[in-house]
């Protein structure tokens, strides 16, 4: 009987590489670590309060150096039931995604007028690049005496730290698109915004998502400096009182609200990303 084409190829392949094949009943080695639940993402974190719990019980660590995280708990559960914190957090919450929201709009056009124009690239591209290298700590003296030290000075830091991560990531992944998809856009007539849509936008998407979720750990990285400066609300406010009272455990509940909401942020951004790119079939899907 003649062997089929593809039997042929694999009888050649063994033929050139003396390696016998594998038996069909032989399980294939596993080349990638299988996909971790939601709740195994948790298990650095715990372990960490763990270890750190076990250190304030054990007497290596001391309440007036660092607190102990069921202390914090217990303080940050006290503050909530006399109301000292809710204010704070939604205060904060309000800066953070205001300048999240500014900075992923403006970094997603300019990313589409620079990935998509020559003259774009060359008026927007090096001016983001200056501002990739410049710390937003650089920036406050001057946002200070432009916009004074209310919300519109903070929320305008916080914008152009989120933007350069947008804006790279996704200008990245328009460069990168297949030039045979744009070939095939061009062989079917589309026009400038069907292409945009249909083409651009969803060839960006896995580079928006890397960039989103640099960017809602930015915002409250950034935020973390900012509310140090003449506030009046806010995480950073408690913690800078917190501070001058010598109250560890005021200030280490305010970290843990920190990382909480970096955490849920970058939690939602994964999920959101696995919905909407759920036709990609990768290692991490």
């Amino acid at each position: 009987m003649t062997p089929t084409p593809l039997e042929a190829r694999l009888a050649g392949w063994q033929s050139q590489t003396g390696s016998p094949l594998a038996a069909p009943d032989r399980k294939a080695p596993a080349l990638v670590p299988a996909r971790l639940s939601p709740g195994m993402l948790l298990a650095g974190p715990v372990l960490l309060l763990l270890l750190w719990e076990a250190a304030s019980r054990l007497g290596y660590l001391s309440p007036e150096t660092l607190t102990a995280p069921s202390q914090a708990l217990r303080t940050g559960y006290e503050m909530v039931l006399d109301g000292s914190l809710l204010p704070h957090l939604l205060a904060s919450a309000g800066r953070a995604y205001t300048g999240l929201f500014l900075g992923i709009v403006v970094g997603v056009l300019l990313a589409l007028a620079a990935g998509l124009s020559r003259s774009g690239e060359a008026l927007i591209d090096g001016l983001v690049q200056i501002k990739r290298a410049v710390p937003t700590l650089a920036l406050i003296p001057l946002a200070i005496i432009w916009l004074g030290i209310g919300e519109a000075m903070k929320v305008f830091l916080i914008f152009t730290a989120v933007l350069i991560p947008i804006y790279i990531n996704t200008h990245a992944a328009l460069r990168s698109i297949d030039i045979g998809h744009v070939e095939l856009a061009q062989t079917l007539g589309l026009s400038r915004a069907e292409f945009i849509r249909k083409v651009a936008l969803p060839g960006a998407l896995p580079g928006f998502f890397v960039g989103l979720r640099m960017a809602v750990s930015l915002c409250w990285t950034a935020l973390v400096v900012l509310e140090l400066i003449n506030t009046q609300t806010g995480i950073g406010y408690l913690m800078n009182r917190a501070r001058d009272w010598g109250q560890t455990d005021v200030i280490v509940v305010g970290i843990l609200i920190y990382a909480l909401l970096g955490l849920l942020s970058d939690a939602a951004v994964r999920r959101l990303e696995a919905r909407v790119l759920s036709y990609r079939r990768s290692l991490g899907s």
